[in-house]
C-alpha cells in the first residue's frame, strides 16, 4: 500500500452479505482505521481525498461496502480503479462463506437476505454471489469465514491491516487504596496486603512507593520477589490467551491500604516486567497516590 505516496492508507472490506463484514469493520476500528459503512461508490473518492488533506488526523480510511448501494459492483470497481490511479493503492478485502453456513448465520437472526425479495433466501445469497463474482476476482485479499470464529476472523484482519503497535496489548498496572473503593474497570485485581506496611515505619511514613526508600523497603520483604516472579508468569499466560481471543485492553489493579506504598512500588516494577514483554504496551497510573 503506497501510503507514503498518498499520506493515507486505504482499504475497501466487500463481499457476501452475512460473511462477516460488521465483524471486519469493527475490528478495523479497533486497529485505528477510520471506517465508513455502505458509503455511496460515488463518494468513496471524495471522502479519501478529504482524509488525505486532514494533515495527519486521518491516516487510514476503510469503506465498508454492501449490495445495499445502488449500481453496486460496477460503480466500486470503478472506484478503486480511480483510486488506484490516483495514488492510494486501496487494498480491497473480500469476505465469503458457504451456503450452508450462510443460511445458518440469517436463519439464526431471523433476517432475510437483501437481494432475496419474494424468493427463498438462498436464492437471495446465489444473485449475490454471481453479482459479487467480479470484485471478488479483483480482490487482494479473499476470506472464507465459513469455519472461522469471531475471534480467528479479527486475528486474521489484525494480522493483515494491523500495524505491530496496534497488534499489541496496551496493558494499565493500576494501583489504588482499599480504603477508597476497588477501581471499577479493573480486569484483574490483587491484593498486596500481605506484605509489611511501611506506614507503620516513621521514617517512610511520608515517603511514596515511587521513593527508592519504600520501594527498596517493599521488595526486600519475604515474598516481595516471588509474588512478582510468579504473577509475572501468570500474566504471561493470560496475556497471551486475551491475545488469541482478541482482546486488546487490559487493566491490573494492585492494592493495598491506601494506596501510597506498597501497592505504588509493587506496580512499578511488574510495569517493568511486562513492558520487557513482546505484545505488550504498558503504562502505570497510581489512582490514590496524592490523597491524605
Amino acid at each position: 500500500m503506497n501510503a507514503e505516496k498518498s499520506g493515507i492508507e486505504v482499504a475497501v472490506v466487500t463481499g457476501l452479505s452475512g460473511a462477516g463484514r460488521s465483524t471486519a469493520a469493527k475490528c478495523l476500528e479497533d486497529l485505528g482505521w477510520f471506517v465508513v459503512d455502505n458509503l455511496p461508490p460515488e463518494l468513496i473518492a471524495t471522502m479519501v481525498e478529504l482524509g488525505a488533506q486532514a494533515r495527519g488526523a486521518i491516516t487510514r480510511v476503510a469503506v465498508v461496502m454492501d449490495v445495499r448501494s445502488r449500481a453496486f459492483t460496477e460503480d466500486l470497481a470503478s472506484i478503486i480503479k480511480d483510486l488506484d490511479a490516483r495514488g492510494y493503492k486501496p487494498k480491497v478485502l473480500f469476505l465469503e462463506a458457504t451456503d450452508d453456513v450462510l443460511i445458518r448465520r440469517f436463519e439464526a437472526v431471523r433476517r432475510g437476505h437483501p437481494m432475496q425479495g419474494d424468493g427463498r433466501l438462498a436464492d437471495g445469497i446465489e444473485a449475490e454471489r454471481i453479482l459479487l463474482t467480479p470484485l471478488r476476482e479483483e480482490a487482494d485479499l479473499v476470506l472464507d469465514t465459513s469455519a472461522l470464529s469471531i475471534h480467528q476472523l479479527r486475528a486474521k484482519i489484525e494480522d493483515t491491516f494491523g500495524s505491530e503497535s496496534a497488534q499489541r496489548t496496551r496493558v494499565t498496572v493500576l494501583s489504588f487504596g482499599y480504603k477508597y473503593g476497588l477501581p471499577m474497570d479493573a480486569d484483574l485485581v490483587m491484593d498486596v496486603r500481605f506484605l509489611p506496611n511501611p506506614f507503620w515505619i516513621p521514617e517512610l511514613r511520608e515517603f511514596t512507593g515511587l521513593d527508592g526508600e519504600v520501594r527498596n523497603y517493599v521488595l526486600s520483604q519475604e515474598g516481595a520477589e516471588e509474588f512478582l516472579d510468579r504473577y509475572h508468569e501468570l500474566l504471561r499466560l493470560i496475556g497471551a490467551g486475551y491475545r488469541r481471543e482478541g482482546k486488546r485492553y487490559l487493566t491490573l489493579a494492585i492494592g493495598c491500604t491506601g494506596g501510597k506504598h506498597r501497592s505504588v512500588a509493587l506496580s512499578e516494577e511488574l510495569a517493568s516486567r511486562l513492558a520487557s514483554e513482546d505484545g505488550m504496551a504498558v503504562k502505570v497510573v497510581h489512582r490514590d497516590l496524592g490523597r491524605e
